[in-house]
């Protein structure tokens, strides 16, 4: 893996040198939005009736929350690395486009889809929208017709390199050079910190191999173990340039799952509300202007979707509603 990342299209086009670049892409995003759509608007102030870029992260933020939830219930069990992969896409379909223009309710189911195809994860659309609730016909409509796009949006650059295999290989070493007895018990630490990577920006700024090392360095340390020594006498004997750079990534990727905060749930409904209004309607499967753009797709009438269809991802007990595809 070491070798493959380095040339790979994930560090050439999609690893970022820090938060501030991200936030610049985020803005840009939401500024052509709002210039592309400000007759909507019809002279009330701009920042009131759309989303304002802090307002589409918390949005984001949540729907990260609800595809982690539909993840881990997804039936049969989802491997980590379609997860890990469904992740990379969710984010960087998002630098390239707002919430506004394209519901993140119904960009992550697709996200998870194509992550499965790529994973060579072998469900299949029916198997896939069993996972989902309410109007299973509606939502494979919504995910089908999303596929290309989210396709398009990530350049055709579907391979991801996951920190799962340098996790393992690290494993393996510590086993083998380090003197701490049984090395498997940081696995657990190690999952929950990687779960815990996956609500922050690591894997657009940090290779895997770095994002692994915190993972088993947090999990060390959790077990009130010390790899100190391993790191810089055994890892980077041969490499002792690459040691400051790499100690300062396993810190920034650490203090940025430390600092994460979940969205506050209230916020986030009424953003949900603000979205409703002035989200793109030629995106949106329950206006008119998308139930005509798939007449014409349809040449039969009966194949159209039923009027009132909904459907929903998420089941968070204290509000269902949120994930419903067809508010």
């Amino acid at each position: 893996l070491s070798k493959m990342y380095p040339v790979s299209s994930q560090k050439r086009s999609w690893t970022f040198a820090n938060e501030g670049q991200l936030m610049e892409f985020r803005v840009e995003q939401n500024s052509k939005y709002i210039e592309s759509h400000e007759e909507e608007a019809q002279g009330r102030d701009l920042n009131e009736h759309f989303l304002t870029s802090a307002e589409e992260r918390l949005l984001l933020k949540q729907y990260e929350i609800y595809l982690f939830d539909f993840c881990r219930r997804f039936e049969p069990t989802m491997p980590k690395c379609v997860v890990g992969t469904a992740f990379h896409y969710f984010k960087r379909f998002y630098l390239n486009n707002s919430p506004m223009d394209y519901h993140p309710k119904e960009i992550l189911a697709t996200c998870v889809f194509v992550a499965c195809k790529v994973e060579e994860f072998n469900v299949s659309i029916n198997q896939f929208v069993n996972n989902i609730k309410g109007d299973r016909n509606k939502a494979t409509d919504i995910v089908l017709s999303n596929e290309l796009l989210l396709i398009g949006q990530l350049n055709y650059y579907l391979t991801i390199h996951n920190p799962f295999r340098p996790i393992e290989g690290f494993l393996i070493d510590i086993k083998t050079r380090s003197n701490m007895q049984n090395p498997d018990r940081l696995r657990p630490h190690i999952d929950s910190f990687i779960d815990s990577t996956y609500y922050s920006d690591a894997c657009l700024m940090h290779t895997p191999s770095q994002i692994a090392l915190a993972a088993v360095l947090h999990a060390a340390s959790r077990e009130q173990e010390n790899l100190d020594s391993y790191v810089t006498d055994l890892l980077f004997v041969s490499a002792r340039e690459k040691l400051p750079g790499l100690i300062d990534a396993v810190r920034k990727i650490r203090i940025m799952v430390k600092q994460y905060q979940q969205p506050d749930r209230e916020k986030v409904k009424a953003i949900e509300k603000k979205l409703d209004k002035c989200r793109n309607q030629a995106n949106n499967p329950d206006s008119e202007l998308y139930k005509e753009r798939l007449r014409r797709l349809y040449t039969d009438e009966d194949d159209m979707p039923a009027e009132d269809a909904s459907f929903h991802i998420a089941d968070v007990s204290s509000d269902t509603s949120a994930m419903n595809i067809s508010q």
